[in-house]
Protein backbone atom coordinates (compact mmCIF):
# COMPACT_ATOMS: atom_id res chain seq x y z
CA UNK A 1 0.00 0.00 0.00
CA UNK A 2 0.90 3.42 -0.77
CA UNK A 3 3.04 5.47 2.44
CA UNK A 4 -0.12 7.80 2.95
CA UNK A 5 -2.78 5.22 2.90
CA UNK A 6 -1.20 3.05 5.53
CA UNK A 7 -0.20 6.25 7.72
CA UNK A 8 -3.70 7.07 7.47
CA UNK A 9 -4.53 3.85 8.78
CA UNK A 10 -1.69 3.40 12.06
CA UNK A 11 -3.72 6.93 12.75
CA UNK A 12 -6.62 5.18 13.82
CA UNK A 13 -7.64 3.81 17.10
CA UNK A 14 -7.20 0.38 18.08
CA UNK A 15 -9.20 -2.09 19.83
CA UNK A 16 -7.31 -3.57 22.33
CA UNK A 17 -7.90 -7.47 23.09
CA UNK A 18 -10.05 -7.82 26.52
CA UNK A 19 -6.72 -9.00 28.25
CA UNK A 20 -4.60 -5.98 27.39
CA UNK A 21 -4.56 -4.37 30.68
CA UNK A 22 -0.69 -4.27 32.19
CA UNK A 23 1.53 -1.97 31.04
CA UNK A 24 4.70 -2.65 33.47
CA UNK A 25 7.62 -1.23 33.72
CA UNK A 26 9.42 0.95 31.10
CA UNK A 27 11.82 -0.29 29.10
CA UNK A 28 15.47 1.64 29.39
CA UNK A 29 16.50 3.72 26.47
CA UNK A 30 20.00 3.19 25.19
CA UNK A 31 22.16 5.47 23.00
CA UNK A 32 20.00 8.89 23.81
CA UNK A 33 17.05 7.34 21.66
CA UNK A 34 14.29 9.78 22.03
CA UNK A 35 11.50 6.63 21.28
CA UNK A 36 8.31 6.04 22.98
CA UNK A 37 9.52 3.74 25.72
CA UNK A 38 8.49 0.27 25.66
CA UNK A 39 6.08 -2.04 28.22
CA UNK A 40 8.36 -4.98 30.18
CA UNK A 41 5.13 -6.71 30.32
CA UNK A 42 3.93 -7.64 26.74
CA UNK A 43 0.16 -7.01 26.44
CA UNK A 44 -1.63 -10.36 26.07
CA UNK A 45 -3.80 -11.30 23.20
CA UNK A 46 -7.22 -13.08 23.50
CA UNK A 47 -7.10 -14.82 21.22
CA UNK A 48 -6.42 -18.89 21.10
CA UNK A 49 -3.94 -21.13 20.14
CA UNK A 50 -6.55 -23.96 18.75
CA UNK A 51 -4.55 -25.13 15.57
CA UNK A 52 -0.92 -26.64 15.83
CA UNK A 53 -1.35 -29.97 13.91
CA UNK A 54 -0.76 -30.29 10.16
CA UNK A 55 -3.15 -30.18 7.54
CA UNK A 56 -3.63 -33.19 5.47
CA UNK A 57 -6.96 -33.93 3.23
CA UNK A 58 -8.61 -32.02 5.13
CA UNK A 59 -8.16 -32.87 8.25
CA UNK A 60 -5.76 -31.68 11.25
CA UNK A 61 -3.15 -34.27 11.86
CA UNK A 62 -0.38 -35.25 14.30
CA UNK A 63 3.37 -35.36 12.14
CA UNK A 64 4.27 -38.47 11.52
CA UNK A 65 7.12 -38.61 13.95
CA UNK A 66 5.05 -37.26 16.52
CA UNK A 67 7.49 -34.42 16.94
CA UNK A 68 6.83 -30.42 17.56
CA UNK A 69 8.65 -27.60 17.36
CA UNK A 70 8.26 -24.11 19.30
CA UNK A 71 6.64 -21.14 17.90
CA UNK A 72 8.26 -18.15 19.63
CA UNK A 73 6.63 -14.32 20.47
CA UNK A 74 9.41 -12.10 19.02
CA UNK A 75 8.73 -9.65 22.16
CA UNK A 76 9.84 -11.64 24.68
CA UNK A 77 11.76 -14.94 23.22
CA UNK A 78 9.19 -16.94 24.93
CA UNK A 79 6.95 -19.97 23.33
CA UNK A 80 3.60 -19.72 21.91
CA UNK A 81 2.88 -23.08 20.97
CA UNK A 82 4.55 -26.07 19.99
CA UNK A 83 3.27 -27.16 16.43
CA UNK A 84 3.65 -30.35 14.84
CA UNK A 85 7.05 -30.80 13.08
CA UNK A 86 6.44 -32.30 9.58
CA UNK A 87 9.05 -34.00 7.51
CA UNK A 88 9.83 -35.94 4.17
CA UNK A 89 6.79 -38.38 5.47
CA UNK A 90 4.66 -35.48 5.30
CA UNK A 91 4.80 -34.05 2.82
CA UNK A 92 4.68 -37.34 1.21
CA UNK A 93 0.86 -37.95 2.80
CA UNK A 94 0.33 -34.07 1.64
CA UNK A 95 1.13 -34.59 -1.90
CA UNK A 96 -0.54 -38.00 -2.10
CA UNK A 97 -3.38 -36.40 -0.72
CA UNK A 98 -3.17 -33.14 -3.18
CA UNK A 99 -2.31 -35.61 -6.26
CA UNK A 100 -5.61 -37.61 -5.73
CA UNK A 101 -7.70 -34.16 -4.80
CA UNK A 102 -6.24 -33.27 -8.21
CA UNK A 103 -6.69 -36.96 -10.94
CA UNK A 104 -9.97 -37.92 -8.69
CA UNK A 105 -11.44 -35.29 -7.46
CA UNK A 106 -13.76 -32.62 -7.39
CA UNK A 107 -12.16 -29.60 -7.85
CA UNK A 108 -10.21 -29.32 -11.43
CA UNK A 109 -13.61 -30.56 -12.76
CA UNK A 110 -15.59 -28.34 -10.91
CA UNK A 111 -16.96 -25.15 -12.51
CA UNK A 112 -14.95 -22.52 -12.15
CA UNK A 113 -18.00 -20.73 -11.21
CA UNK A 114 -18.47 -22.57 -8.29
CA UNK A 115 -14.35 -22.40 -7.70
CA UNK A 116 -15.03 -19.31 -7.29
CA UNK A 117 -18.06 -19.32 -4.90
CA UNK A 118 -15.69 -21.38 -2.58
CA UNK A 119 -13.39 -18.72 -2.65
CA UNK A 120 -15.50 -15.58 -1.77
CA UNK A 121 -17.66 -17.77 1.31
CA UNK A 122 -13.08 -18.24 2.29
CA UNK A 123 -13.01 -14.11 2.03
CA UNK A 124 -16.33 -13.66 3.75
CA UNK A 125 -15.12 -16.24 7.00
CA UNK A 126 -11.72 -14.64 6.91
CA UNK A 127 -13.51 -10.51 7.60
CA UNK A 128 -15.45 -12.23 10.03
CA UNK A 129 -12.38 -13.78 11.83
CA UNK A 130 -10.80 -10.54 11.22
CA UNK A 131 -9.45 -9.49 14.64
CA UNK A 132 -8.28 -12.61 15.77
CA UNK A 133 -6.47 -13.43 12.77
CA UNK A 134 -4.90 -9.94 13.22
CA UNK A 135 -3.84 -10.59 17.02
CA UNK A 136 -2.35 -14.19 15.93
CA UNK A 137 -0.40 -12.20 12.86
CA UNK A 138 0.72 -10.02 15.12
CA UNK A 139 1.88 -12.24 18.29
CA UNK A 140 3.41 -15.13 16.12
CA UNK A 141 5.58 -12.46 13.84
CA UNK A 142 5.84 -9.02 16.12
CA UNK A 143 3.99 -6.51 13.32
CA UNK A 144 2.22 -3.48 14.66
CA UNK A 145 -1.39 -4.98 15.47
CA UNK A 146 -2.82 -1.82 13.92
CA UNK A 147 -0.94 -3.13 10.65
CA UNK A 148 -1.98 -5.94 10.23
CA UNK A 149 -5.47 -5.29 11.19
CA UNK A 150 -6.50 -2.17 8.96
CA UNK A 151 -3.97 -2.96 6.20
CA UNK A 152 -2.23 -6.72 5.77
CA UNK A 153 -5.95 -8.09 6.78
CA UNK A 154 -7.94 -6.29 4.55
CA UNK A 155 -5.47 -6.94 1.38
CA UNK A 156 -5.54 -10.54 1.91
CA UNK A 157 -9.56 -10.43 1.56
CA UNK A 158 -9.73 -8.19 -1.35
CA UNK A 159 -6.63 -10.46 -3.38
CA UNK A 160 -9.01 -13.50 -2.64
CA UNK A 161 -11.75 -11.51 -4.04
CA UNK A 162 -9.49 -10.39 -6.75
CA UNK A 163 -8.54 -14.31 -7.96
CA UNK A 164 -12.17 -15.64 -7.25
CA UNK A 165 -13.33 -13.19 -9.87
CA UNK A 166 -10.53 -14.42 -12.31
CA UNK A 167 -11.64 -17.83 -12.00
CA UNK A 168 -14.33 -18.33 -14.64
CA UNK A 169 -12.39 -15.94 -16.99
CA UNK A 170 -9.64 -17.96 -17.54
CA UNK A 171 -10.08 -19.02 -21.10
CA UNK A 172 -7.88 -20.14 -24.25
CA UNK A 173 -7.98 -18.91 -27.71
CA UNK A 174 -8.88 -20.31 -31.20
CA UNK A 175 -5.88 -19.64 -33.83
CA UNK A 176 -5.94 -19.42 -37.69
CA UNK A 177 -3.89 -22.11 -39.15
CA UNK A 178 -2.89 -22.00 -42.95
CA UNK A 179 -4.30 -25.26 -43.73
CA UNK A 180 -7.26 -27.68 -43.37
CA UNK A 181 -6.97 -27.19 -39.42
CA UNK A 182 -9.21 -26.61 -36.27
CA UNK A 183 -6.74 -25.16 -33.98
CA UNK A 184 -7.62 -24.32 -29.92
CA UNK A 185 -5.21 -23.34 -27.39
CA UNK A 186 -6.15 -24.29 -23.93
CA UNK A 187 -5.37 -23.31 -20.64
CA UNK A 188 -5.09 -26.47 -18.24
CA UNK A 189 -3.92 -26.20 -14.30
CA UNK A 190 -1.03 -27.40 -13.98
CA UNK A 191 -1.40 -30.02 -10.89
CA UNK A 192 0.00 -30.49 -8.06
CA UNK A 193 1.43 -27.39 -7.16
CA UNK A 194 4.19 -27.24 -3.93
CA UNK A 195 4.57 -23.59 -2.29
CA UNK A 196 6.86 -22.29 0.31
CA UNK A 197 6.10 -18.91 2.41
CA UNK A 198 8.47 -16.92 4.13
CA UNK A 199 7.69 -15.26 7.52
CA UNK A 200 7.68 -11.57 7.01
CA UNK A 201 4.52 -11.68 5.64
CA UNK A 202 2.74 -15.01 6.56
CA UNK A 203 -0.95 -14.11 5.70
CA UNK A 204 0.17 -11.78 2.69
CA UNK A 205 2.26 -14.11 0.71
CA UNK A 206 -0.49 -17.12 1.46
CA UNK A 207 -2.76 -15.04 -0.87
CA UNK A 208 0.17 -14.17 -3.30
CA UNK A 209 0.18 -18.09 -3.57
CA UNK A 210 -2.58 -19.66 -2.96
CA UNK A 211 -5.33 -17.12 -4.73
CA UNK A 212 -4.12 -17.71 -7.98
CA UNK A 213 -3.62 -21.42 -7.77
CA UNK A 214 -7.03 -21.99 -6.73
CA UNK A 215 -8.54 -19.88 -9.29
CA UNK A 216 -6.69 -22.10 -11.46
CA UNK A 217 -7.84 -25.23 -10.75
CA UNK A 218 -4.96 -26.62 -8.85
CA UNK A 219 -4.05 -28.61 -5.83
CA UNK A 220 -1.78 -27.73 -3.36
CA UNK A 221 0.56 -28.24 -0.34
CA UNK A 222 1.85 -25.38 1.34
CA UNK A 223 4.75 -25.37 3.53
CA UNK A 224 4.79 -22.45 6.56
CA UNK A 225 7.96 -20.33 7.89
CA UNK A 226 8.97 -22.48 11.10
CA UNK A 227 8.71 -18.70 12.96
CA UNK A 228 4.86 -17.97 11.93
CA UNK A 229 3.12 -21.37 11.03
CA UNK A 230 0.09 -20.09 13.39
CA UNK A 231 -2.31 -18.05 10.67
CA UNK A 232 -2.06 -20.34 7.99
CA UNK A 233 -3.10 -23.13 10.22
CA UNK A 234 -5.90 -21.22 11.39
CA UNK A 235 -6.85 -20.44 7.66
CA UNK A 236 -7.19 -24.21 6.36
CA UNK A 237 -9.51 -24.40 9.01
CA UNK A 238 -11.87 -21.59 7.39
CA UNK A 239 -11.15 -22.71 3.64
CA UNK A 240 -12.83 -26.50 5.02
CA UNK A 241 -15.85 -24.31 6.60
CA UNK A 242 -16.29 -22.49 2.97
CA UNK A 243 -16.63 -25.91 1.38
CA UNK A 244 -13.14 -26.28 -0.35
CA UNK A 245 -12.67 -30.20 -1.32
CA UNK A 246 -10.94 -32.36 1.06
CA UNK A 247 -6.73 -32.65 -0.46
CA UNK A 248 -7.21 -29.38 -2.26
CA UNK A 249 -5.23 -27.30 0.03
CA UNK A 250 -2.58 -29.32 2.86
CA UNK A 251 -0.37 -27.17 4.87
CA UNK A 252 2.53 -28.73 6.14
CA UNK A 253 4.78 -27.09 9.40
CA UNK A 254 8.48 -27.33 9.01
CA UNK A 255 11.44 -26.81 8.50
CA UNK A 256 13.51 -26.12 5.18
CA UNK A 257 16.41 -28.59 5.21
CA UNK A 258 13.30 -31.03 5.84
CA UNK A 259 9.72 -30.47 4.41
CA UNK A 260 11.29 -27.51 2.22
CA UNK A 261 13.73 -29.60 0.63
CA UNK A 262 11.14 -32.85 0.20
CA UNK A 263 8.76 -30.78 -1.03
CA UNK A 264 11.46 -29.37 -4.02
CA UNK A 265 12.75 -32.52 -4.87
CA UNK A 266 8.78 -34.42 -4.89
CA UNK A 267 8.41 -36.63 -8.21
CA UNK A 268 4.57 -35.95 -8.11
CA UNK A 269 4.70 -32.35 -7.48
CA UNK A 270 4.25 -30.18 -10.88
CA UNK A 271 5.35 -27.12 -10.22
CA UNK A 272 7.09 -24.90 -7.10
CA UNK A 273 6.74 -21.27 -5.57
CA UNK A 274 9.01 -19.89 -3.41
CA UNK A 275 9.47 -16.70 -1.93
CA UNK A 276 12.58 -16.23 0.45
CA UNK A 277 16.13 -15.76 0.50
CA UNK A 278 18.02 -15.41 -2.81
CA UNK A 279 20.55 -17.99 -1.26
CA UNK A 280 17.40 -20.18 -0.37
CA UNK A 281 16.68 -19.75 -3.79
CA UNK A 282 19.10 -20.95 -5.62
CA UNK A 283 18.70 -23.93 -3.55
CA UNK A 284 15.19 -24.63 -4.68
CA UNK A 285 15.86 -23.90 -8.16
CA UNK A 286 18.59 -26.98 -8.39
CA UNK A 287 16.38 -29.14 -6.20
CA UNK A 288 13.69 -29.28 -8.73
CA UNK A 289 15.89 -29.01 -11.94
CA UNK A 290 17.56 -32.33 -9.84
CA UNK A 291 14.24 -34.23 -9.53
CA UNK A 292 11.33 -33.81 -11.90
CA UNK A 293 12.34 -30.62 -13.70
CA UNK A 294 9.43 -29.00 -12.33
CA UNK A 295 9.05 -25.32 -13.34
CA UNK A 296 10.02 -22.76 -10.30
CA UNK A 297 8.59 -19.46 -9.39
CA UNK A 298 10.79 -17.31 -7.30
CA UNK A 299 10.18 -13.91 -5.56
CA UNK A 300 13.97 -13.23 -3.64
CA UNK A 301 15.38 -10.67 -1.93
CA UNK A 302 16.08 -6.71 -2.95
CA UNK A 303 18.22 -4.32 -2.15
CA UNK A 304 16.64 -1.64 -3.72
CA UNK A 305 17.00 2.02 -4.34
CA UNK A 306 15.09 5.14 -3.17
CA UNK A 307 16.07 8.14 -5.29
CA UNK A 308 15.76 11.78 -3.71
CA UNK A 309 16.14 14.22 -6.59
CA UNK A 310 17.33 18.00 -5.94
CA UNK A 311 13.62 19.26 -6.47
CA UNK A 312 11.88 16.60 -4.11
CA UNK A 313 9.82 18.27 -1.62
CA UNK A 314 12.08 17.25 1.37
CA UNK A 315 9.21 16.81 3.96
CA UNK A 316 7.55 14.16 2.32
CA UNK A 317 10.29 12.57 0.64
CA UNK A 318 11.57 12.35 4.13
CA UNK A 319 8.51 10.80 5.50
CA UNK A 320 8.08 8.10 2.47
CA UNK A 321 11.94 7.25 2.14
CA UNK A 322 11.46 6.50 6.41
CA UNK A 323 8.11 4.15 5.21
CA UNK A 324 10.16 2.44 2.70
CA UNK A 325 13.02 1.38 5.12
CA UNK A 326 11.44 0.98 8.21
CA UNK A 327 7.41 -0.38 7.39
CA UNK A 328 7.72 -4.01 9.27
CA UNK A 329 10.43 -3.57 11.08
CA UNK A 330 12.13 -3.12 7.81
CA UNK A 331 11.87 -6.97 7.42
CA UNK A 332 10.30 -6.48 3.88
CA UNK A 333 12.20 -7.69 0.77
CA UNK A 334 11.49 -4.76 -1.63
CA UNK A 335 12.82 -2.20 1.41
CA UNK A 336 13.93 0.92 0.26
CA UNK A 337 17.25 0.20 1.82
CA UNK A 338 19.65 2.64 -0.27
CA UNK A 339 18.55 5.96 -0.21
CA UNK A 340 20.11 8.10 -2.73
CA UNK A 341 19.82 11.87 -2.15
CA UNK A 342 21.24 15.10 -4.59
CA UNK A 343 24.21 16.11 -3.52
CA UNK A 344 22.35 20.15 -2.82
CA UNK A 345 19.24 18.80 -0.63
CA UNK A 346 21.61 15.99 1.39
CA UNK A 347 22.61 17.81 4.57
CA UNK A 348 19.07 18.96 5.53
CA UNK A 349 17.72 15.30 4.46
CA UNK A 350 20.14 13.92 6.87
CA UNK A 351 19.19 16.04 9.62
CA UNK A 352 15.33 15.37 9.08
CA UNK A 353 15.58 11.90 8.52
CA UNK A 354 17.43 11.32 11.55
CA UNK A 355 14.70 13.57 13.94
CA UNK A 356 12.08 11.03 11.89
CA UNK A 357 13.81 8.39 12.84
CA UNK A 358 14.18 9.41 16.67
CA UNK A 359 10.62 9.83 16.70
CA UNK A 360 9.99 6.15 15.72
CA UNK A 361 7.72 4.41 18.51
CA UNK A 362 9.11 0.99 18.95
CA UNK A 363 7.51 -1.35 21.33
CA UNK A 364 4.86 -4.00 21.84
CA UNK A 365 2.98 -3.88 19.06
CA UNK A 366 -0.28 -4.52 20.65
CA UNK A 367 0.50 -0.96 21.51
CA UNK A 368 -2.04 1.34 19.24
CA UNK A 369 0.99 4.35 19.55
CA UNK A 370 3.58 1.70 18.14
CA UNK A 371 5.06 2.01 14.93
CA UNK A 372 7.76 -0.76 15.04
CA UNK A 373 7.79 -3.98 17.03
CA UNK A 374 10.84 -6.82 17.21
CA UNK A 375 12.91 -8.49 14.65
CA UNK A 376 11.30 -11.85 13.97
CA UNK A 377 13.76 -14.22 16.29
CA UNK A 378 17.34 -14.22 17.87
CA UNK A 379 19.27 -15.42 14.58
CA UNK A 380 17.67 -12.11 12.57
CA UNK A 381 18.18 -9.62 15.53
CA UNK A 382 21.74 -10.97 15.64
CA UNK A 383 22.08 -10.39 11.62
CA UNK A 384 20.75 -7.00 11.65
CA UNK A 385 23.34 -5.74 14.54
CA UNK A 386 26.25 -7.12 12.82
CA UNK A 387 25.49 -5.29 9.53
CA UNK A 388 24.92 -1.73 12.07
CA UNK A 389 28.58 -3.03 13.59
CA UNK A 390 29.43 -3.60 9.66
CA UNK A 391 28.82 0.28 9.16
CA UNK A 392 30.64 1.67 11.90
CA UNK A 393 33.24 -0.20 11.14
CA UNK A 394 33.73 0.96 7.80
CA UNK A 395 33.41 4.47 8.80
CA UNK A 396 30.20 5.06 7.97
CA UNK A 397 28.58 8.04 10.34
CA UNK A 398 25.50 6.84 12.83
CA UNK A 399 23.20 9.52 13.03
CA UNK A 400 20.93 7.55 15.58
CA UNK A 401 20.49 4.27 16.94
CA UNK A 402 23.04 1.55 16.58
CA UNK A 403 21.75 -0.87 19.25
CA UNK A 404 19.26 -3.31 20.88
CA UNK A 405 16.06 -1.03 22.26
CA UNK A 406 15.38 -2.25 25.53
CA UNK A 407 16.57 -5.25 27.54
CA UNK A 408 13.85 -7.77 26.40
CA UNK A 409 12.78 -9.29 22.90
CA UNK A 410 14.46 -8.49 19.74
CA UNK A 411 14.38 -5.17 19.24
CA UNK A 412 16.54 -2.34 17.79
CA UNK A 413 16.65 1.40 17.63
CA UNK A 414 15.43 2.66 14.12
CA UNK A 415 18.87 3.13 13.02
CA UNK A 416 20.37 5.84 9.76
CA UNK A 417 23.69 6.33 8.55
CA UNK A 418 24.65 8.94 6.48
CA UNK A 419 28.35 9.10 4.69
CA UNK A 420 27.40 5.55 3.10
CA UNK A 421 29.85 4.67 -0.05
CA UNK A 422 28.77 1.99 -2.36
CA UNK A 423 31.40 -0.95 -1.52
CA UNK A 424 30.10 -0.62 2.36
CA UNK A 425 28.44 -4.54 3.35
CA UNK A 426 25.56 -1.96 4.23
CA UNK A 427 24.68 -0.67 0.76
CA UNK A 428 25.38 -3.96 -1.01
CA UNK A 429 23.57 -6.54 1.08
CA UNK A 430 20.23 -7.02 1.95
CA UNK A 431 20.44 -6.75 5.82
CA UNK A 432 16.23 -6.84 6.29
CA UNK A 433 15.61 -4.30 9.24
CA UNK A 434 15.70 -1.29 10.52
CA UNK A 435 19.15 0.46 8.99
CA UNK A 436 18.73 3.00 6.29
CA UNK A 437 21.44 3.56 4.32
CA UNK A 438 21.90 7.23 2.85
CA UNK A 439 24.14 7.93 -0.41
CA UNK A 440 24.83 11.06 -1.81
CA UNK A 441 24.53 11.26 -5.67
CA UNK A 442 25.27 14.82 -8.13
CA UNK A 443 23.06 13.72 -11.44
CA UNK A 444 20.79 11.30 -12.94
CA UNK A 445 22.80 9.35 -14.95
CA UNK A 446 25.33 8.54 -11.99
CA UNK A 447 22.60 7.68 -9.94
CA UNK A 448 20.76 5.18 -12.21
CA UNK A 449 24.08 3.34 -12.58
CA UNK A 450 24.70 3.11 -9.01
CA UNK A 451 21.66 2.28 -8.65
CA UNK A 452 21.82 -0.51 -11.09
CA UNK A 453 24.51 -1.93 -9.53
CA UNK A 454 23.61 -4.53 -7.61
CA UNK A 455 22.63 -8.30 -8.09
CA UNK A 456 19.06 -7.32 -7.19
CA UNK A 457 16.50 -5.68 -9.22
CA UNK A 458 13.44 -6.06 -6.79
CA UNK A 459 12.11 -2.73 -6.33
CA UNK A 460 12.89 0.81 -6.36
CA UNK A 461 11.73 4.60 -6.01
CA UNK A 462 12.00 8.03 -7.04
CA UNK A 463 10.74 11.41 -5.60
CA UNK A 464 10.78 13.95 -7.88
CA UNK A 465 8.61 17.18 -9.20
CA UNK A 466 9.77 16.56 -13.00
CA UNK A 467 7.86 13.71 -15.25
CA UNK A 468 10.41 14.03 -17.38
CA UNK A 469 12.92 12.78 -14.70
CA UNK A 470 10.41 10.35 -13.18
CA UNK A 471 10.22 9.08 -16.74
CA UNK A 472 13.77 8.89 -17.18
CA UNK A 473 15.03 7.12 -14.31
CA UNK A 474 11.69 4.79 -13.93
CA UNK A 475 13.11 3.41 -17.74
CA UNK A 476 16.73 3.60 -16.65
CA UNK A 477 16.11 1.37 -13.64
CA UNK A 478 16.54 -2.53 -13.91
CA UNK A 479 14.10 -3.56 -11.34
CA UNK A 480 10.59 -5.34 -11.47
CA UNK A 481 8.75 -2.13 -9.70
CA UNK A 482 9.34 1.55 -9.88
CA UNK A 483 7.57 3.59 -7.52
CA UNK A 484 7.05 7.56 -8.37
CA UNK A 485 6.62 9.38 -5.26
CA UNK A 486 4.91 6.69 -3.34
CA UNK A 487 6.48 3.15 -1.90
CA UNK A 488 4.95 0.01 -1.49
CA UNK A 489 2.01 0.25 -3.40
CA UNK A 490 0.58 -3.30 -3.56
CA UNK A 491 -2.89 -3.63 -5.31
CA UNK A 492 -3.96 -7.11 -6.00
CA UNK A 493 -3.64 -6.35 -10.04
CA UNK A 494 -0.17 -5.05 -9.76
CA UNK A 495 2.48 -7.23 -11.18
CA UNK A 496 5.68 -8.09 -8.29
CA UNK A 497 8.73 -9.47 -8.84
CA UNK A 498 12.16 -9.13 -9.85
CA UNK A 499 15.12 -8.62 -12.32
CA UNK A 500 18.33 -10.50 -12.34
CA UNK A 501 18.71 -12.47 -9.07
CA UNK A 502 15.59 -10.98 -7.32
CA UNK A 503 13.54 -13.86 -8.61
CA UNK A 504 11.83 -15.78 -11.85
CA UNK A 505 8.74 -14.49 -12.66
CA UNK A 506 5.84 -12.39 -11.05
CA UNK A 507 3.42 -12.97 -8.18
CA UNK A 508 -0.29 -10.74 -8.02
CA UNK A 509 -2.22 -9.58 -11.44
CA UNK A 510 -3.26 -11.67 -14.83
CA UNK A 511 1.10 -12.25 -14.86
CA UNK A 512 0.61 -14.66 -12.00
CA UNK A 513 -1.94 -16.79 -13.50
CA UNK A 514 0.59 -17.82 -16.05
CA UNK A 515 2.53 -19.66 -13.07
CA UNK A 516 -0.42 -22.25 -12.82
CA UNK A 517 -1.65 -22.88 -16.16
CA UNK A 518 -0.44 -25.58 -19.26
CA UNK A 519 -0.88 -24.76 -22.12
CA UNK A 520 -2.29 -27.01 -24.67
CA UNK A 521 -2.35 -27.05 -28.40
CA UNK A 522 -5.48 -29.21 -29.85
CA UNK A 523 -5.42 -29.43 -33.61
CA UNK A 524 -8.18 -30.62 -35.92
CA UNK A 525 -8.15 -32.13 -39.21
CA UNK A 526 -11.20 -30.27 -41.37
CA UNK A 527 -12.71 -31.82 -44.30
CA UNK A 528 -13.86 -29.12 -47.08
CA UNK A 529 -14.10 -26.69 -44.12
CA UNK A 530 -16.65 -23.88 -44.84
CA UNK A 531 -14.24 -20.59 -44.62
CA UNK A 532 -11.15 -22.07 -46.83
Amino acid sequence: MAARRISTMLSRSLSLPSAATSLGKKYELRRGMQSAAVVEEPIAPSVQINHTKLFINGQFVDSASGKTFPTLDPRTGEVIAHVAEGDKEDINRAVSAARKAFDEGPWPKMSAYERSRIMLRFADLVEKNIEELAQLETWDNGKPYLQALTSELPIFVRLFHYYAGWADKIHGLTVPADGPHHVQILHEPIGVAGQIVPWNFPLLMFAWKVGPALACGNTIVLKTAEQTPLTALYVAKLFREAGLPDGVLNIVSGYGPTAGAALATHMDVDKIAFTGSTETGKVVLELAARSNLKPVTLELGGKSPFIVCEDADIESAVEIAHFALFFNQGQCCCAGSRTFVHEKIYDEFIAKAKARALKRTVGDPFKKEIEQGPQIDEKQFQKVLGYIKSGIDSNATLECGGAQFGSKGYFIQPTVFSNVQDDMLIARDEIFGPVQSILKFKDIDEVIRRANATRYGLASGVFTSSIDTANTVSRGLRAGTVWVNCFDVFDAGIPFGGYKMSGIGREKGIYSLNNYLQVKAVVTALKNPAWL
